[in-house]
């Protein structure tokens, strides 16, 4: 009985200290701990701006708005997500503004683009790789014609995505971009994995 109450208390302490974590960096980016679950289906704009704030407040940031990093054939993921600056839940700078955001002066990288508990995402190298982000963008953060269907389908399609570890097969641009380095296999759950995803998205704070 006593290992088990000691079990539950380093459980409760190690989770209290991830949102305190969270609450004292005012965490304004983040990469998705989980998808919803049903590949590149996250039930539209609408339902991945939700699925952020679940997230957010779950790490104990509450009071903010947040957008998902996601364009589709009419929205433009650059002109969803506020003017920034953004921090990570450990108050590291990930961008200035959208411009530095998009321009090569930002900071996300394998350590710094953390998910909403201040945990590394795994990445190339890793097991399982979950390095592949949806986004269906362009460099620029305008909208790649890959959104697999406005991010309403979990079947036939595909997704652009970006690589939040800045790896890829070779040092292309293309595989060490954030945000636009190549179309996924599928949109279903099986196919984001197929290619080193997870069905994982960026969330900004847009106040």
């Amino acid at each position: 009985m006593r290992a088990t109450v000691l079990s539950l208390s380093l459980v409760l302490a190690c989770t209290g200290s991830a949102v305190s974590v969270a609450q004292e960096s005012g965490m304004s980016f983040f990469v998705t701990s989980e998808g919803p679950g049903q590949g590149a289906d996250l039930g539209g704009l609408q339902g991945a701006d939700a699925h952020c704030s679940t997230l957010a407040e779950a790490a104990g940031v509450t009071g903010k708005t947040w957008a998902a990093y996601l364009s589709t054939s009419d929205v433009d993921a650059r002109d969803r997500i506020g003017s920034g600056p953004w921090v990570n839940a450990k108050g590291e700078v990930i961008a200035e503004n959208v411009d530095a955001l998009h321009g090569g002066q930002n900071g996300i990288s394998k350590q710094r683009a953390l998910n909403e508990k201040g945990e590394v995402v795994n990445g190339r190298g890793d097991q399982p790789n979950r390095h592949d982000i949806l986004t269906g963008s362009l460099p620029d953060g305008t909208a790649h014609e890959a959104t697999c269907e406005n991010w309403t389908s979990s079947g036939d399609g595909s997704a652009m995505v970006g690589h939040h570890d800045r790896m890829g097969l070779n040092d292309s641009a293309e595989a060490q971009s954030w945000n636009s380095s190549h179309p996924s296999r599928g949109c279903s759950q099986e196919s984001l994995r197929g290619t080193g995803g997870d069905g994982l998205f960026y969330c900004f704070a847009t106040n």
